[in-house]
């Protein structure tokens, strides 16, 4: 991006203010210039032609969903989860011994993605199941891989693991598209995509009724979009540093839903694990909150220094809240990116609930 988005928007506001809604697109657009033209496939380019059309007709509210008040949000966490740069280029993921990794591609009506497929070494009784996890801005399958450490832990259960890459040719951040209109349904758009591909791969493997979804800030918020739309398909849903379906419905709404305003945001869909740090300050901590509602039975625990609190509900749904965590996958690499090595061990954690889930 050619400007901070945080400024950018900040200086779109004042031109708003001051009865010039043409030049504040202007900025917006310059601010986003780094991202696809069509609007098809890109939310922040669909934002600014909804603006454009607005600046055309006279409107002075072009930048009014950004905060639902006079004053502007703050937007210090924002270029963590759109994105800054690529995703890291380090080692790859270790493959535990008898394991192995696959490349492959899915494609179907919807449209089609690269994946990463982790099988863990054979066993007596087959695999546990199958999860797919989706990556957050900027990263990669294999960047995600690392930093979840998620296939170590999957060797160690029983689980096969599909890693779905999200590319710039989709979102200019490589962001899944979860405040999209279009990619908030069952039968179009991102959804579609994936769960179709984890409709296949329970096939392949035998494992329905054994699937489960899980990701990390976009990622996340998509698993908990997925969870809605194909309520029959997953049994369950990890959701970290994420947001709830239904938060928002475009760019200005995702930005105030990451910053705590998530009143039109509904609970998981399916018994969900969701892990939230008290310092994130790209997502805001509320979101946690709004996946898993109510009461509970709460325990505290602390390892290392690091304290956190779980609280379990009674329809069986898990809520961890980490103390002065930010915006990054808990027990993680930190060779990866968005990666704390410090715990709880949320890939461990992730499998256990999932295999309760669909124990008999």
């Amino acid at each position: 991006m050619t400007h901070d988005l945080a400024t950018a928007l900040r200086r779109a506001l004042s031109k708003t203010r001051a009865s010039d809604p043409a030049g504040a697109t202007a900025l917006i657009r310059e601010a986003l210039s780094g991202a696809p033209a069509s609007g098809a496939e890109c939310g922040p380019c669909a934002a600014v032609e909804r603006a454009r059309a607005k600046a055309r007709s006279g409107s002075r509210t072009i930048l009014s969903g950004l905060s639902g008040s006079a004053q502007m949000p703050k937007m210090t966490g924002l270029s963590g989860l759109m994105g800054k740069g690529g995703a890291r280029r380090g080692r790859a993921a270790p493959v535990p011994e008898g394991a192995r990794v696959e490349m492959r591609r899915h494609d179907g009506p919807a449209g089609g993605r690269d994946y990463r497929l982790f099988v863990p070494s054979p066993r007596e009784g087959g695999f546990a199941g199958l999860v797919l996890m989706l990556h957050g801005c900027t990263q990669s399958p294999e960047d995600f891989a690392l930093g979840t450490r998620m296939d170590q832990a999957a060797e160690e259960a029983g689980f096969v693991v599909a890693y779905p890459a999200q590319t710039g040719a989709h979102n200019a951040q490589s962001c899944w598209n979860w405040f999209r209109p279009e990619d908030q349904g069952r039968s179009r758009g991102e959804p579609a995509i994936l769960g179709d591909l984890a409709q296949d791969l329970a096939a392949e493997f035998g494992l329905e009724g054994r699937v489960h979804v899980a990701g990390l800030s976009a990622g996340g918020a998509m698993a908990a979009v997925l969870a809605e739309t194909h309520g029959d398909l997953f049994a369950a849903v990890g959701v970290h540093s994420g947001l709830p379906a239904g938060a928002a419905r475009d760019l200005p709404s995702a930005l105030a839903a990451m910053q705590g305003q998530v009143g039109g945001a509904r609970p998981a869909a399916r018994p969900a694990i969701v892990f939230h740090g008290t310092a994130d300050r790209t997502v805001s901590p509320a979101n946690a909150a709004a996946l898993v509602p109510g009461d509970g039975i709460v325990t505290e625990h602390e390892r290392e220094g690091r304290r956190w609190t779980r609280m379990t509900t009674a329809p069986g749904s898990e809520l961890w809240i980490v103390e002065g965590a930010g915006h990054a996958w808990f027990g993680g690499d930190a060779g990866g990116s968005h990666a704390d090595p410090a715990g709880p061990d949320a890939s461990r954690e992730m499998l256990r609930f999932f295999a309760e889930q669909t124990a008999t």
